[in-house]
């Protein structure tokens, strides 16, 4: 099989750039196996393949990526031609207005309300949602959250997922499928502004394909999310307890370095029950006591994969991007992703490999209106590359090439660089939508 990122960044094999993904050997490998477990797996259980390539697809249209959206169409449209004509409906009545970019996103401490951004949410119409049948609408709906509203997030909409006939396997897969395109398509999206300006420019675009003249658009609700929050009430009082809402959990009211734990809202495979192929999984066996890695263990291949690309990308450090570069780009990510978790632990680890402890929490503190001046040409060019690899769709181009080629970065180094910020935009929606953190201390 060819390989899927080198494939939609237009870069063929033996490309100098291939060849520099090759010093990611095993990061490059496992994102390609990432793929095979979400989208072509040998048994694929109770998620279908029509419904994966139409989540795929899906979630590509909502990322502004044409190539990507037309790939996973072919594989929808070989499954089911008038899924394919649904999903490209409901993209149209989920586009954004122009010139508006996620990720949006409410938080739920009242001290970050300042930096709240409301944006548009999709109900799917009626007559998409009948044709498209309940449980995958109730997919697409939850895609469409987790690529524009990762920290809007809550517990009641895992419960609308299982009212919707998915299961606990099932939504670990699904929040993975979506988590796992918004790091391939970025990757991909970096790529193809390192070889191809045209390209990057295109794939920067949002983009409607297949989309005939007249239809209507922008059919989303509005920021007030009132009709929602009320299917999301009843829904939890619907599945009960297995949905977890913690309602004296003593949450983080900021970005901090580290002292955060996090809960899950569904649950995690009990550590006793782990089988031979979850254990195996997790890589490293102290994994098992970890609450997030058992709940991800549901979908064993997936978290494997994940779980060595990850470990490919930040500690292979045999030459490319130092390490407190990597762990600034997962911190930049994450802020702007709303993900305090995952800020805190990469902020703590930025500082440590640093020593630049101010400067990482200026960061944290002001959030990427801090991104200029931070500390030094390469921490400035890796910020902002990060943020436009986050935002959605990407605005990540040619400038930031030369940005960052201009702060003494090699092209191995740049990679290193969107690797890192494109995995935690796979990082940051599994956090943000199968669980919370809670604050284990003060903070540091």
């Amino acid at each position: 099989m060819a390989d899927i990122i080198n494939l939609l960044a237009g870069i063929a094999a033996n490309d100098p750039l291939d060849e520099l993904r090759d010093h990611r050997a095993q990061a490059k490998e496992n994102a390609q196996l990432s793929f095979e477990a979400l989208l072509e797996p040998a048994d694929p259980k109770n998620v279908s393949f029509r419904d994966r390539y139409a989540i795929a697809a899906f979630t590509a249209g909502l990322l502004g990526s044409a190539r990507a959206e037309e790939f996973y169409r072919d594989l929808l449209r070989d499954e089911d031609e008038s899924v394919s004509w649904a999903v490209a409906e409901l993209l149209d009545e989920a586009t954004s207005p122009a010139g508006t970019a996620g990720p949006y996103g409410i938080f739920e401490s009242a001290a970050l309300a300042e930096e709240n951004a409301p944006g548009p949410w999709l109900t799917a119409a009626e007559a998409t949602a009948a044709r498209l049948g309940e449980k995958l609408t109730a997919g697409l709906e939850f895609a469409h959250l987790l690529v524009l509203h990762p920290r809007d997030s809550r517990p009641g909409h895992l419960a609308l997922l299982l009212e919707a006939g998915w299961d606990e396997d099932g939504i670990v897969t699904l929040a993975q499928l979506v988590s796992f395109l918004n790091f391939q398509i970025r990757i991909s999206t970096g790529l193809a502004a390192l070889t191809d300006a045209a390209s990057a420019t295109a794939d920067a675009q949002p983009h409607q394909a297949d989309r005939s003249e007249g239809e209507s658009a922008n059919e989303t609700d509005d920021a007030d999310d009132s009709h929602a929050s009320a299917k999301v009430d009843d829904a939890l009082q619907s599945v009960g307890d297995r949905v977890k809402t913690y309602p004296s959990l003593n949450r983080p009211e900021l970005f901090q370095r580290g002292g955060l734990g996090w809960v899950p809202w569904i649950a995690p495979v009990a550590e006793a029950d782990l089988s031979d192929d979850q254990r195996d999984a997790l890589i490293e066996a102290g994994r098992a006591k970890n609450p997030y890695f058992r709940l991800l263990a549901r979908d064993p291949a997936a978290l494997k994969a994940r779980t060595l690309t990850d470990f490919d990308i930040f500690f292979n450090t045999t030459d490319g991007l130092g390490r407190a570069e990597r762990e600034l780009a997962a911190t930049a990510a994450s802020r702007l992703n709303g993900c305090l978790f995952c800020a805190s632990v990469h902020a703590d680890r930025a500082s440590e490999e640093s020593g630049r402890r101010d400067v990482v929490q200026r960061l944290l503190d002001e959030g990427i209106g801090a991104k200029s001046h931070l500390c030094d040409q390469v921490w400035d060019a890796v910020v902002d590359a990060s943020v436009a690899l986050t935002l959605t769709p990407q605005t990540f181009g040619v400038a930031h090439v030369e940005q960052l080629r201009a702060a003494g970065l090699g092209d191995g180094d740049i990679i290193d660089a969107l690797s890192c910020a494109a995995f935690f935009n796979w990082a940051n929606r599994l956090m943000l939508s199968l669980g919370e953190p809670e604050q284990l201390n003060a903070g540091k």
